[in-house]
């Protein structure tokens, strides 16, 4: 299968590496750290709205651009090139995802035109423990007078410490473990009893522990059927370990780039190092992993947008493969740089600390090789 970007895609990828590279260098990150900000940052969301970003997912009808996940992973890997903090995967990946293939016309309308317009971020509220385990559903969402009632807790939702509602995962019937039974509920996060607990992570970007008691929502929050959850939730997540994975190639890539830029001009023992052959090795083992995962996220993102059947296979390939390549480049990358790739003062170390984000995000190499083998019969 040939890969090849259209005239609108190729502009679209350029405009996003030039705004990364311009916009949200690596420097950025580590103002937005240093000033205690936790990833947030107000003035990107608004340039990240006006670029149109945040709607590339939305359909025209609602006011967005419906560009396809193509176009949208171009956005992820240039995101991806500078460890850029922003709201993208949760708003404009899972959030459109699951009120374009899941929501009323009604949630569609009042919803999808204000992610389109960065006007509302959104934050997928799925997992309950330390690993990502979709099925292992806890939160109840009780069915009250009105609506439904929920209690239970969410761990590490990333952007839930900024975001301005929740997609939340509840558990309608049956018991953890079980597909059948889980529904999905729009939650505002000033919903009466609903907590979110700002958390400082590893790379800067921020999370959150949300606590729901006795939150109430009405009938017409519920995305999709009761119950049947699942079948929304999947695919979506599919959408999103690709975009991950386009991220973590980003960021391999300009890893990698950075470290054969040192191969290049460092010395020892008066020659470059660049000219060592087990560094040569080591680096050739890098660019053939880099090459291979681009292709199976390229595969994966033109699966979404031709409606493939395999398209599940295909997320679960290219998320395996880009959380491996994210773990070696950033492994190697420090150990390149030797003692200065220790410091913080280098840009290696932050590299790692997202590489390791990356890594589990929707599922780690061990987490997709399992399901990939389960999708294929084994």
């Amino acid at each position: 299968m040939a890969f090849i970007l259209s005239e609108d895609q190729q502009m679209l990828r350029d405009t996003a590496m030039a705004f990364a590279r311009d916009e949200l260098p690596v420097t950025h990150l580590r103002e937005l750290r240093d000033g205690g900000a936790n990833g947030v940052d107000a003035n990107t969301r608004t340039k990240l709205a006006e670029l149109g970003f945040f709607g590339v997912l939305v359909p025209e009808e609602y006011d967005g651009v419906g560009l396809g996940m193509v176009a949208m992973g171009q956005i992820m890997e240039a995101q991806g090139r500078t460890i850029a903090a922003t709201p993208l995967l949760q708003t404009a990946v899972l959030g459109a995802s699951l009120l374009t293939l899941g929501g009323s016309e009604a949630q569609k309308a009042e919803w999808l035109p204000k992610i389109a317009s960065g006007e509302v971020t959104v934050a997928l509220a799925l997992d309950e423990g330390t690993h990502h385990a979709p099925l292992n559903i806890a939160t109840e969402a009780e069915r009250n007078g009105q609506g439904y009632t929920l209690n239970g807790a969410k761990r590490y939702v990333s952007d839930g410490h900024h975001a301005d509602m929740f997609i939340v995962v509840a558990r309608t019937f049956g018991e953890a473990g079980q597909a059948h039974g889980l529904s999905l509920f729009i939650v505002p996060k000033d919903a009466n009893g609903l907590t979110v607990q700002a958390l400082n992570t590893v790379d800067s970007h921020g999370a959150a522990h949300l606590h729901f008691e006795d939150v109430a929502v009405g009938e017409d929050h519920v995305i999709g059927a009761v119950d049947a959850g699942w079948e929304i939730l999947e695919p979506a997540l599919d959408r999103g370990r690709i975009a991950v994975a386009a991220e973590a190639l980003g960021s391999a890539q300009a890893a990698f780039d950075l470290t054969l830029d040192y191969l290049q001009t460092r010395k020892q023992f008066g020659q470059l190092i660049g000219s060592f052959q087990s560094l040569q090795h080591r680096a050739a083992k890098m660019f053939t992993e880099l090459e291979l995962t681009r292709s199976c996220i390229g595969a994966a993102l033109s699966g979404i947008d031709e409606n493939r059947n395999d398209t599940a296979e295909l997320a679960s390939l290219a998320k395996a493969r880009a959380s491996e390549l994210i773990h070696l480049v950033s492994n190697e990358t420090v150990q390149f740089h030797g003692g200065i790739g220790m410091t913080d003062d280098h840009d290696s170390g932050l590299y790692m600390k997202r590489a390791r984000v990356q890594e589990a995000m929707l599922g780690g190499a061990s987490f997709h090789r399992d399901r990939y083998a389960k999708l294929n019969g084994f």
